[in-house]
């Protein structure tokens, strides 16, 4: 099997981590590992794939000679080096925002549309956490049933917010329940406190009321499912869970809708996991989808509030699923599909 040259910008960051992991779970045809950050955390020693790694500081050179690198720090940091990867013929996976919008960027989620990759120019994007999540439960329906717009809530974990979002939860609760911070508290990453409670603002906000964040389901979901046209309101809230998001999303189609044929479409859909048993409590929930690579969906039902409609809730790991696995996935496409170097 050939192997390939593989790098990560953001290695020691919390998505990068999660990468390393499902690097080795899936035991992804890795010949050079090349672990890149900051200047900041250059000379750290990593384990990973089997070997100790030193952390080298990100310069347009660190692509020299990779095939892929798979960049978790930020759009700054992709704005700044993923145009220098595709320089050094490596194409550039992009967990941030910096190019998902971009019309000569692929904007992927493999099970959904891979066939983008074959006109890629160097650099895929990888959707946003919440979009990559509900679409895996939308898709299949929207296949069956042709979809024509969709309202989503989203109930974010604080590991969205990254490495430092668990942490704010631990000391809330801690402080809570104790009466006293604890030692060595950090500056919180929330604008109000998340312990027991749950912040309807993920993002900025816009002059028109919605957050980035929620115009990032509607533009992402319209290039995604090449419906540019789709009409689509979110609202996303983070939630004191620590990993996973779920996704409230009501539905509505151009076509009959019925339940045997709903359930079928999900129940058959490659990363998609059906739990609907509501008699024996069955549903989805963040903490059994917690490091799973598959997403779970459930209490499904007809909409009564529309023509053609279904309501469903969907779960998933947003760390696996909503970045290091999705991206993976995408690179594992691109091998399948040798399209690696079809850069124009």
């Amino acid at each position: 099997m050939k192997k390939y040259r593989i790098g990560i910008v953001g290695a020691t960051g919390a998505v990068g981590q999660e990468i390393i992991k499902l690097l080795e779970k899936r035991e992804f045809p890795a010949s050079e590992l090349r672990l890149l950050a900051s200047s900041r955390s250059a000379g750290i020693e990593l384990e990973a794939l089997g070997q100790t790694h030193k952390i080298q500081e990100t310069t347009p050179e660190s692509f020299k000679d990779l095939d892929i690198a798979i960049f978790s720090a930020g759009s700054e940091n992709s704005v700044k080096f993923a145009h220098e990867a595709v320089k050094r013929d490596c194409v550039a996976i992009d967990n941030s925002s910096a190019f998902r919008m971009d019309s000569s960027v692929p904007l992927v989620v493999p099970e959904i549309n891979p066939q983008d990759l074959d006109g890629h120019q160097g650099i895929v994007a990888n959707p946003n956490c919440s979009s990559a999540i509900t679409l895996m439960a939308i898709y299949p329906l929207h296949k069956r049933f042709g979809l024509k717009k969709f309202y989503a809530s989203t109930y974010q974990a604080v590991s969205g917010a990254g490495a430092m979002g668990p942490i704010s939860l631990d000391q809330e609760v801690t402080e809570m329940v104790t009466g006293a911070p604890p030692p060595n508290a950090q500056p919180s990453s929330f604008p109000h406190p998340i312990a027991f409670n749950l912040i309807p603002h993920v993002d900025q906000f816009r002059e028109d009321g919605y957050t980035k964040e929620e115009l990032k389901m509607r533009n992402e979901s319209r290039k995604i499912l090449s419906l540019p046209s789709l009409r689509v309101s979110c609202t996303c809230v983070r939630v004191p869970v620590y990993r996973a998001h779920s996704i409230s999303i009501n539905a509505e189609f151009s076509d009959s809708v019925n339940l045997p044929d709903a359930k079928q479409a999900l129940s058959n859909f490659e990363g998609l996991e059906f739990v609907d048993n509501p008699e024996e409590m069955l549903y989805p929930m963040p903490i059994y989808s917690s490091e799973k690579e598959n997403c779970h969906v459930g209490r499904l039902r007809v909409d009564h509030a529309s023509d053609n409609g279904l309501a469903l809730w969907v779960t998933g790991d947003q760390l696996w699923k909503g970045a290091a696995l999705n991206a993976i996935q995408i690179a594992e496409e691109m091998i399948q599909r040798n399209c690696l170097r079809k850069i124009i």
